[in-house]
């Protein structure tokens, strides 16, 4: 369900006329719809719940940012993506490796450097693709994804593929320089690029009111003339519906869009972050009021379009899927010496 973008004038200072887009209304699933999104999302809670139980146990090394209460933002924008589009992001990025299609078996191999992983046991976390799925990383740097993604619309429209590239990035990144210059050219060429700006409101442990000078993420592009506007990331019809418009946006020619999910991760930046710059009750009061799954659940048993029961089926069938993942990735040979020295180099 495509919804079109609703546009009105408005004044700059100067007197010119710039179109600004109204944010749209949550989309109405049908049960089909809500079911899937159920089961996607409690696919991503479940993995990153496990990839944060086998870094305890020291399975997983290095830095791992887990995507737990984040879940309907990149569910809902891939639910309105079309097969060819690309994803983008930055480091917390297992749930959007997932929605796009990868195997639990391979991301969560990749997590613990086995062979078996998307990148061969060598990216880790942060750093996994698939070419396939049209899955162009997990970056490490704060702010380089956006570039990158920038570029990726750049070849979409030279080759006139009708393709739109959604960069997802933080409410930390958008503070970035590369961001602006990357604003700069996807307006000025009007590249098909999505930029999806995930306000979690705490930029690592820093919260955006002590951060940044204008936290209305959305406003970001106006000095470029792109248009944007504020989503609930929480409700994952919100997001599907903004998702809609802003692809159909992008890939009708109109140029860059910004969407800023406003979003609520519940653990830490990263498995070594205590979060003490947060109270408990902050924490429970968002997971009791506005948890993304509950959500879905709620109408699901309220439309009567499936029980309790089944529901804990479709839980229990995630949790499966998981275990599997999870055992292949504990036991999955390391690879091997000489992967050190692959993937290195391409000769053009």
């Amino acid at each position: 369900m495509a919804t079109r973008a609703r546009k009105s004038p408005s004044k700059s200072k100067a007197g010119t006329t710039k179109s600004a887009i109204e944010a749209p209304e949550p989309a109405e699933f049908e049960k089909e719809d809500e079911l899937k999104a159920y089961r996607d999302m409690l696919l991503i809670r479940r993995f990153e719940e496990k990839a944060g139980q086998l870094y305890g146990m020291g399975f997983i090394g290095g830095f791992c940012h887990l995507y737990i209460g984040q879940e309907a933002v990149v569910t809902g924008v891939t639910m309105a993506m079309e097969d060819g589009d690309q994803t983008i992001t930055t480091y917390r990025d297992h749930g959007h490796m997932l929605a796009m299609g990868m195997e639990s078996k391979g991301v969560m191999a990749e997590l613990t450097g086995r062979r078996g992983g998307y990148s061969k046991g060598k990216g880790g976390s942060m750093h996994m693709f698939s070419k396939e799925k049209n899955f162009y990383g997990g970056h490490g740097i704060v702010g380089a994804n956006v570039p990158l993604g920038t570029g990726i619309a750049f070849a979409n429209q030279y080759r006139e593929n009708g393709k739109v590239c959604c960069t997802y990035f933080g409410d930390g990144a958008a503070n970035q320089g590369q961001v602006y210059e990357s604003f700069n050219m996807a307006s000025l060429w009007k590249l098909p690029v999505v930029y999806i700006i995930e306000n979690n409101r705490y930029a690592m442990g820093t919260s955006v009111a002590r951060s940044s000078a204008e936290t209305d993420f959305s406003h970001r592009g106006l000095s470029f003339k792109i248009p944007g506007f504020q989503v609930d990331g929480m409700d994952v019809r919100a997001v599907k519906s903004a998702a809609d418009l802003a692809l159909e946006h992008a890939r009708s020619g109109e140029g860059p869009i910004i969407l800023e999910m406003l979003t609520y991760r519940y653990r830490g930046h990263s498995m070594s972050d205590p979060a003490k710059y947060r109270t408990k009750d902050e924490v429970q009061k968002m997971r009791s009021e506005r948890d993304p799954i509950e959500q879905v659940k709620a109408r699901v048993i309220e439309k009567k379009w499936a029980d309790e029961d089944e529901l804990k089926a479709i839980d229990k069938d995630v949790r499966a899927i998981i275990a599997e993942a999870a055992d292949f990735a504990q036991n999955d040979p390391e690879p091997d010496v000489s992967e050190l020295y692959t993937d290195i180099l391409i000769e053009a």
